[in-house]
Formats: C-alpha cells, sequence, structure tokens
C-alpha cells in the first residue's frame, strides 16, 4: 500500500467514525433530554448530523475526498473518477471506522460495546425513502463536485438535515451508516434483520443518481 493511498484510508475510517460516532452520541443525548419528546431528539440528532458532516467534509474533502459512504466511492469508481482497485479498500475503511464511531459513543454514554438494535424500520415507504434519500443525496455530491465544488460540504449537510425531516426512513442514505447503527440499540439503530433492505435501496437510489448525472453532464 502506498503512502498515498493510506492518507486517503486514514481520513475515511477517521472521517466515518467521527460521524457515527455523531449521529448515535446525538441520539443518545437527545433522548436523555427529551423528557420523551421524540420530535426534539430527532431535531437534536438532525442538527448534530448536519453540522458535522459540513466539519468532516471540510476537513477530509483534500485528503480522500470525503466519500465515508460506500456509495459515494461505488458511484465514483462507476463513473471513472475513482479506481476500482482503490474502491474496495475505501470502503472497507468506511466499514470499519463506522464500527468503530458506533463503539466511541457507547462508550461515553456506558454502555456495551455493541447491542443489536430493536428499532423497527420495515416496510415499503421506508425502502422507498431510502431510494429517494440516496438519489438526492448522490445526485448533490456528483453535480457539486462537478459544477461547483466548494459547496460540497454545506450542500451535503444541509441535504442530510433536511431528509431527516422530509423521508420516513430520516434518510440513512448510507450502507456503512446502516450496518454499523444495526448494532447500537439507541435512538438511531434499526434492526438487523431490516438493514438488508435499506442497503439494497440505497444502491438503488444511487444506481438512479448515476444514470441521471450521466444524462444531465454529458461528457462528465
Amino acid at each position: 500500500m502506498t503512502h498515498a493511498l493510506s492518507r486517503k484510508l486514514a481520513g475515511e475510517f477517521s472521517g466515518t467514525a467521527l460521524l457515527l460516532a455523531t449521529v448515535v452520541g446525538s441520539g443518545i443525548m437527545g433522548e436523555r433530554l427529551c423528557g420523551g419528546n421524540i420530535a426534539v431528539a430527532l431535531l437534536a440528532n438532525t442538527l448534530a448530523t448536519g453540522a458535522v458532516l459540513y466539519a468532516l467534509i471540510s476537513t477530509f474533502g483534500a485528503v480522500s475526498g470525503a466519500h465515508f459512504n460506500p456509495v459515494v466511492t461505488v458511484s465514483a469508481a462507476v463513473l471513472g473518477k475513482l479506481p476500482w482497485r482503490k474502491a474496495g479498500a475505501y470502503i472497507a475503511a468506511q466499514l470499519a471506522g463506522a464500527l468503530a464511531g458506533v463503539v466511541a459513543a457507547h462508550w461515553m454514554f456506558e454502555l456495551p460495546v455493541f447491542a443489536a438494535s430493536r428499532h423497527m424500520r420495515a416496510g415499503p415507504s421506508q425502502l422507498w425513502s431510502e431510494v429517494v434519500a440516496t438519489f438526492g443525496l448522490v445526485t448533490v455530491i456528483l453535480h457539486c463536485a462537478r459544477h461547483k465544488p466548494e459547496a460540497i460540504a454545506a450542500a451535503v449537510g444541509t441535504y442530510v438535515t433536511a431528509a431527516y425531516w422530509f423521508t420516513a426512513s430520516t434518510s440513512f442514505a448510507n450502507p456503512a451508516v446502516t450496518i454499523a447503527r444495526s448494532w447500537s440499540d439507541t435512538f438511531s439503530g434499526i434492526r438487523p434483520i431490516d438493514a438488508p433492505g435499506f442497503i439494497v435501496a440505497q444502491f438503488m437510489g444511487a444506481g438512479v443518481a448515476v444514470l441521471f448525472y450521466r444524462w444531465t453532464s454529458p461528457g462528465n
């Protein structure tokens, strides 16, 4: 492994870990402080996630591209923006980072290292929400990267903030996030049995986004 690739993988691991620590940690904190008001807990979770995405993409964008998401990595590889031989390493780093982020959050709140989630997220509306959420996310990333790269951090942070509220699933839109959250029996969790459906829906949404990008950005 070259030094350049190892730095990129370190960026993907660290960024994804901090993202999950924020998603899970803010969910725990929000639920503990909300006094039973789920809307307040979700708002806290939303604002923390959107804010940390802006910070992390700004920090690691120049290091690794700040994917933090297997569907973003695969989309980049399909479009020839990332060699396939690197895509697998990126995804492995993202998955490892996501699990590390869950562990970090659990330790901060004195919870077990891992606990399978019991939070049910199933049904056609949830899966369709993940298709829509992921299509939107990948579309925002690809078009900003082409036309206004300096806006990616703000665009992704604000899109995810909005998508938490306009989708029934609260917009996971990320297979690494989905897998990691299935091992957190907290506010932000998802039952392991529900995770595969989410992941399939996410790749479907990303696939449509890639096709849409090719159509709307000829000569990309």
